[in-house]
């Protein structure tokens, strides 16, 4: 004879009710990134090309082996078209203390990067400085999920500093990380 437990149901919105969704997903925190290049020149006329970069806040690790991360990109967005025909794009994991820098990156595209001098590799990567981690990176899959695409982009090389704490997104707000202490 089996035994059955007593269990509480518990109170579910439905997935349609985007209050609620949104609030489920400020649940669980995410990290915040810069994805940025410098756009190739149009016509070879000298050097005036422009810095392209946003800020996203739905990145994550993926894979070690190939190396690949993600962010996710509004179908809206008007930035994303400009930064996938790069040859490489630079990927700067924001450190704690860079919460203005990414409000920046988030903001008007035309200021993006007033008071910023950011690093630059040959292939034309663009990294925020002082930021945790630089990732340069070129495109390995995009993948229409929802009002959303989800890009996967393959590390070529890079640079990381663990002592860095960095900036997170959650609950619909910045955050920096608190290392606790076992005791």
């Amino acid at each position: 004879m089996t035994a059955t437990a007593d269990f509480a149901t518990p109170d579910l919105a439905p997935a349609s009710d985007s209050k609620a969704l949104r609030q489920a997903y400020s649940c669980f925190p995410s990290g915040v990134v810069a994805v940025c290049c410098r756009r190739p020149a149009d016509d070879g006329s000298g050097d005036s090309r422009e810095l392209i970069g946003m800020a996203a806040s739905s990145f994550t690790t993926v894979s070690l082996d190939p190396p690949l991360v993600s962010v996710c990109v509004q179908n809206s967005s008007s930035t994303w078209p400009l930064l996938r025909g790069a040859p490489a794009i630079g990927v700067s994991v924001f450190a704690g203390d860079q919460i203005d820098v990414c409000k920046q990156l988030a903001g008007p595209s035309g200021n993006r990067f007033d008071a910023i001098a950011p690093l630059r590799t040959a292939d034309d990567a663009v990294f925020i400085p002082d930021a945790a981690a630089h990732l340069s990176c070129t495109i390995h899959n995009e993948i229409q999920a929802g009002d959303h695409t989800l890009v996967l982009l393959q590390i070529e090389t890079l640079r990381a500093d663990p002592g860095v704490e960095p900036l997170v997104f959650h609950a619909s707000t910045f955050r920096a990380l608190e290392a606790r202490r076992s005791g």
